[in-house]
């Protein structure tokens, strides 16, 4: 699939991520494209979720930019910054729902925050994002009361909750059966074609990275940013750097390439 250069909804310029004298990201450059799914890889330590946390404004670079549709939300200000947060979506690994509150109330949270619509609107736009997930009914049900797919699933609608132009999420797959995996990953695919949403996804599952991603970035903790991108495709037939193969292909690496800090 070809996104065009000019339909660039988010650009990271030169991003540097340092906590004290560890350097986590370094000089880290790409763009996101309108209506993309793109996914996020690499070991453990990489700076995934670091990168992730930059993008959707929670956590500042020391260095260089973070820009959507042209405004740098490292710089921003309130009003800016509260604009930003209506337009993305995010679901961290834990689905991050209130346990006191219904699904129902979980879901209603950011329309009642960011909007001025009234109640009857808000409940029919809950029912809806609820319907979208396949959890129609279960508006009066708590967290508590779901199984974990059900919770990731009840998550995407409260993301969605404000039609945002981005989501991101963050392993959404961490924990789930294969089977309700594969589930989550129609969805997602379902989603993306039906409203054209981006997606910027974290994950270590390979089978979903295959299945879901138009585009693959990899990150390497040694090399502190990407190392290759590309279609899953090609990375997993065209790539020669061991590192890429050895995610890719699930190889065991050279004995001669020398930078073993990739290895499982």
């Amino acid at each position: 699939m070809h996104f065009p250069e000019k339909d660039t909804i988010i650009t990271v310029e030169n991003a540097t991520v340092r906590f004290g004298s560890n350097t986590v990201l370094e000089n880290v450059s790409f763009q996101v494209k309108k209506g993309e799914i793109l996914v996020i890889v690499g070991e453990s330590g990489c700076g995934k979720t670091t990168l992730l946390k930059i993008m959707i404004g929670l956590q500042k670079t020391t260095a260089g930019r973070v820009l959507f549709r042209g405004t740098d939300i490292m710089t921003a200000g309130e009003k800016e910054l509260n604009n930003y947060r209506q337009n993305i979506g995010v679901l961290f690994q834990s689905s991050a729902l209130f346990s006191s509150m219904t699904l129902k109330e979980n879901i209603a949270l950011p329309l009642q925050e960011y909007t001025s619509l009234d109640a009857a609107t808000i409940d029919l736009i809950v029912r809806m994002k609820l319907g979208m997930v396949n959890l129609a009914g279960y508006e009066n049900h708590y967290p508590a009361e779901l199984s974990g797919g059900m919770k990731k699933r009840a998550g995407i609608a409260r993301a969605m909750a404000l039609d945002p132009q981005v989501l991101f999420f963050d392993e959404l797959s961490a924990g789930l059966d294969p089977i309700t995996a594969v589930e989550l990953d129609d969805l997602i695919i379902k989603t993306n074609e039906a409203l054209g949403t981006t997606m910027v996804v974290v994950s270590h599952e390979l089978q979903s990275i295959c299945k879901i991603a138009h585009r693959v970035i990899m990150l390497d903790k040694t090399a502190k940013g990407i190392i290759t991108e590309g279609t899953p495709d090609d990375l997993k037939t065209k790539a020669t750097d061991p590192r890429v193969r050895s995610f890719f292909l699930r190889q065991a690496p050279d004995d001669n390439f020398q930078d073993r800090s990739y290895v499982r």
